[in-house]
Formats: structure tokens, C-alpha cells, sequence
């Protein structure tokens, strides 16, 4: 099954390249959503969100760099990640490097117990959406995209070592949030 559906696309992308615009059509209504969705778990802003969309889009349809190595989806993903990342760049997005903070601050911290936690999806949205900008996006990347230390690291061009502490600090930032049912913070 996915690979007719791989062929259908990279027939799709065929067509594109030739100019059919009932092409472009199909695979922006089948990419759209979850691409929308990916950026706005990263940026955290429907707007932002929306124009992340948009632009790569327009990227992906110029068609110049797919070489068919990998699926239409995942380039167009890749693209969406980026581009998202430069959104958080030009917001300044600010990260911890493990150098700058005490190692104290991460032993401070007691870990929740994720077993008993019954939580509902909308809190754990809404505590995500508040985390800061590079938590968030670590978090995002890293649990719900299913990209591994090293790409992040370099998708953000931060160092392995940042994406581990931001994701470890993220991580207990929602666990303690999501335990103490506050968003206040």
C-alpha cells in the first residue's frame, strides 16, 4: 500500500514539475494539514503557523532540489522544520547552553511520576504552547516530529549537548506543570 501510494506521489511531483496545476492542488490538499500542524507546534502561532505553510510550499513547488532520494512528504516536512526554526530565529529564539547554567539547577528538580498522571490531551497542549520558545521546540521535534538529538542539533545549530538539557529541562517544565494543573508560570 505505501508503495502505490509513493509511486502516486511521485507521479504527482511529476506532474508538477510539467506545470499541472490539479496537481499542485492535490498535493497541497493532502499535505496542508499536517504540515501546518508541524509548524505550528514548533513557532506556537497560527499566523506564523499559516505563512511557514505558505512559504514552503511555494518552495517545495519550484520542484529544483527533489531528487525523489526520499518521499514528497518527508522533503516537504524538512522544509516546513526549517523554515519554521528561521521563524524562531528572527523572534530571537534563545536557548541554554549547558556551559552557561549550574549543574545544580537540573539535580533541584524531582522528577514527577509519569506512570499515575492522568492528564487530558487539551492541558498537555496548553502547557506545550507555554513553554519557552526553545524547550517548545526541542520538545516538539524531538517527541511529536521523531527527529533524534543530532538532527535537532543541527536543524537548530546548537549543540548535541543543549538539545539534551533543553529537552530534559523542557520535559520536567511540562511534567511539573501538568502535575500541579497551573499554567501560571
Amino acid at each position: 500500500m505505501e508503495l502505490t501510494a509513493t509511486v502516486y506521489h511521485d507521479e504527482l511531483v511529476a506532474r508538477c514539475k510539467q506545470g499541472d496545476k490539479y496537481s499542485y492542488e492535490i498535493l497541497y490538499r493532502q499535505y496542508a494539514k499536517a504540515m501546518f500542524n508541524t509548524s505550528l507546534r514548533i513557532v506556537n502561532n497560527a499566523p506564523d503557523a499559516e505563512d511557514v505553510l505558505q512559504e514552503s510550499f511555494i518552495a517545495a513547488f519550484q520542484l529544483d532540489h527533489f531528487d525523489y532520494s526520499s518521499t514528497f512528504g518527508a522533503w516537504l516536512k524538512r522544509i516546513v522544520v526549517n523554515r519554521s526554526i528561521d521563524v524562531l530565529r528572527k523572534r530571537k529564539l534563545t536557548s541554554i547552553d549547558i556551559e552557561e547554567s549550574s549543574a545544580h539547577d537540573m539535580q533541584d528538580d524531582k522528577m514527577p511520576d509519569e506512570e499515575n498522571m492522568q492528564l487530558k490531551v487539551a492541558e498537555i497542549k496548553k502547557a506545550v504552547s507555554l513553554l519557552p520558545n526553545g524547550y517548545r521546540t526541542v520538545l516538539s521535534l524531538f517527541l511529536f516530529e521523531g527527529y533524534d538529538y543530532e538532527e535537532i542539533a543541527e536543524i537548530m545549530q546548537i549543540s548535541v549537548t543543549t538539545v539534551r538539557t533543553q529537552y530534559h529541562r523542557a520535559r520536567l517544565k511540562l511534567l511539573h506543570t501538568l502535575k500541579k494543573g497551573g499554567y501560571d508560570e
